[in-house]
Protein backbone atom coordinates (compact mmCIF):
# COMPACT_ATOMS: atom_id res chain seq x y z
CA UNK A 1 0.00 0.00 0.00
CA UNK A 2 1.27 3.45 -0.88
CA UNK A 3 1.66 5.97 1.93
CA UNK A 4 -0.77 8.29 0.12
CA UNK A 5 -3.57 5.73 0.44
CA UNK A 6 -3.53 6.31 4.18
CA UNK A 7 -4.76 9.89 3.84
CA UNK A 8 -8.31 11.00 3.07
CA UNK A 9 -8.61 13.26 0.05
CA UNK A 10 -11.67 15.49 -0.12
CA UNK A 11 -12.94 17.36 -3.17
CA UNK A 12 -16.01 19.52 -2.67
CA UNK A 13 -17.79 22.39 -4.36
CA UNK A 14 -17.22 25.77 -2.75
CA UNK A 15 -20.12 28.12 -3.29
CA UNK A 16 -17.99 30.97 -1.95
CA UNK A 17 -15.13 30.32 -4.39
CA UNK A 18 -17.40 29.05 -7.21
CA UNK A 19 -15.07 26.13 -7.90
CA UNK A 20 -14.06 22.72 -6.59
CA UNK A 21 -11.66 22.72 -3.66
CA UNK A 22 -9.42 19.79 -2.73
CA UNK A 23 -7.91 19.13 0.68
CA UNK A 24 -6.15 16.41 2.63
CA UNK A 25 -6.89 17.13 6.31
CA UNK A 26 -4.08 16.33 8.69
CA UNK A 27 -1.45 16.16 5.95
CA UNK A 28 -1.64 19.21 3.68
CA UNK A 29 -2.39 22.70 4.91
CA UNK A 30 -4.23 24.45 2.12
CA UNK A 31 -4.99 22.45 -0.97
CA UNK A 32 -5.95 23.09 -4.56
CA UNK A 33 -8.89 24.33 -6.57
CA UNK A 34 -10.28 24.35 -10.09
CA UNK A 35 -13.35 24.05 -12.28
CA UNK A 36 -13.24 20.28 -12.85
CA UNK A 37 -13.83 17.79 -10.04
CA UNK A 38 -11.62 15.10 -11.59
CA UNK A 39 -8.83 17.53 -12.35
CA UNK A 40 -8.85 18.85 -8.79
CA UNK A 41 -8.74 15.29 -7.41
CA UNK A 42 -5.82 14.42 -9.69
CA UNK A 43 -3.93 17.55 -8.62
CA UNK A 44 -4.70 16.81 -4.96
CA UNK A 45 -3.32 13.28 -5.28
CA UNK A 46 -0.10 14.72 -6.71
CA UNK A 47 0.12 17.26 -3.88
CA UNK A 48 -0.33 14.48 -1.31
CA UNK A 49 2.43 12.41 -2.95
CA UNK A 50 4.78 15.41 -2.94
CA UNK A 51 4.00 16.27 0.69
CA UNK A 52 4.79 12.70 1.74
CA UNK A 53 8.06 12.79 -0.21
CA UNK A 54 9.05 15.98 1.62
CA UNK A 55 8.28 14.46 5.02
CA UNK A 56 10.38 11.40 4.18
CA UNK A 57 13.27 13.42 2.67
CA UNK A 58 13.38 15.59 5.80
CA UNK A 59 13.33 12.52 8.05
CA UNK A 60 10.12 13.67 9.71
CA UNK A 61 7.46 11.18 10.82
CA UNK A 62 4.29 11.18 8.75
CA UNK A 63 1.15 12.55 10.41
CA UNK A 64 -1.36 9.97 11.66
CA UNK A 65 -3.40 8.41 8.84
CA UNK A 66 -6.85 9.83 8.16
CA UNK A 67 -8.29 7.18 5.84
CA UNK A 68 -9.96 4.01 7.00
CA UNK A 69 -11.82 5.81 9.73
CA UNK A 70 -15.18 5.89 7.92
CA UNK A 71 -15.04 9.68 7.85
CA UNK A 72 -17.85 10.02 5.29
CA UNK A 73 -20.38 8.35 7.56
CA UNK A 74 -19.15 10.24 10.62
CA UNK A 75 -19.54 13.54 8.78
CA UNK A 76 -22.99 12.50 7.61
CA UNK A 77 -24.03 11.75 11.21
CA UNK A 78 -23.00 15.26 12.25
CA UNK A 79 -24.86 16.99 9.40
Amino acid sequence: MKHSARYAKIVEWSEEDRCYVGSAPGLVFGGCHGQGEKEVFSELCQIVEEAIELYLEDGKPLPPPTSGRDLANKIQDVA
